[in-house]
């Protein structure tokens, strides 16, 4: 995976000025644009969109600098205005290209990415894949920003919002792996992006031919294959580093990538008060 983004990075530098595809390029290169997607934001700390934005208008500062027509500059770069290059060259640099050219700066440049695999991985992860037939997740769902660090108290708010008994009512109904009270993120932008919109569901899994209670949402899943990884420590700190550490560690190192699908944390054990959990965390799998 790591040689696979460093060669969509080449891409983005020798196309830098053109309308890229990033889902095309990475089926060129033997994966998905989901994969490619979910990967490079979780090792950069940025979307692939966002960098190839920053990437752009690095580039162009140098014409804007050089004195050439603001709309030629446009254009070259893939804006059919100079309004348009104008509100992606403040969005970047801070300041217009009007400043820039009469001023030389202040410029905030992009430097080139590259993608290396360091030796890490001295405390191994605690990962198993399993094969699942087609069930269902259903509960109470809601729309809420993605918040990468710390506790989300959008989510936190909709799950206070239900009843008690609300809680009981959904273990009963519960009758397939992953157990108990699910947390369940779907429909979570390619990119990752902090701040953008996903689906929380607070709920079960269940499988079978069971009526289903008309005021619950649900999510069909297909069979598939699912890597869990289980882990123990701080809430949520732990389970957030699991995060960042599946795309860092683990797979780069395995070869299975991330299909479409949502990620399901089960929490297995907990301190009364939150502050230390023992959970799994499910995502979709498939060979890379």
């Amino acid at each position: 995976m790591i040689q696979i983004l460093n060669r969509l990075i080449d891409e983005i530098e020798r196309r830098v000025g053109e309308d890229i595809d990033i889902d095309a390029l990475a089926a060129s290169m033997g994966t998905t644009g989901y994969h490619a997607r979910r990967m490079f934001s979780s090792l950069a700390g940025m979307p692939v969109s966002e960098y190839v934005r920053r990437r752009r208008m690095t580039v162009a500062a140098a014409d804007v600098v050089g004195g050439e027509d603001l709309l030629t500059i446009a254009v070259r770069y893939g804006y059919g205005s100079v309004e348009a290059l104008g509100r992606a060259f403040r969005s970047v640099h801070g300041v217009s290209h009007g400043d820039v050219r009469r001023d030389g700066g202040p410029l905030r440049t992009q430097p080139t990415l590259r993608f290396r695999l360091t030796v890490e991985g001295s405390v191994p992860m605690d990962a198993r894949i399993i094969e699942r037939p087609a069930f269902r997740l259903i509960g109470h769902a809601a729309r809420v920003p993605l918040v990468h660090i710390g506790v989300n108290p959008h989510i936190q708010q909709h799950i206070a919002s239900l009843p008690a008994a609300e809680h009981q009512r959904l273990k009963d109904l519960g009758n397939s792996d992953p157990s108990g009270i699910l947390q369940v993120s779907a429909d979570v932008d390619p990119d990752y992006r902090e701040g953008s919109d996903l689906t929380y569901l607070h709920g079960v899994a269940v499988e079978g031919d069971i009526e289903m209670p008309g005021d619950l949402d649900v999510i069909d899943l297909e069979a598939g294959e699912w890597v869990v990884f289980r882990t123990s420590g701080p809430h949520p700190a732990a389970l957030q580093e699991a995060y960042a550490a599946s795309a860092s560690e683990w797979f780069p190192s395995n070869p299975w990538r991330l299909r479409p699908g949502p990620s399901i944390v089960a929490v297995l054990e907990h301190a009364e008060d939150f502050s230390t959990a023992t959970c799994e965390l499910w995502f979709p799998i498939e060979r890379g």
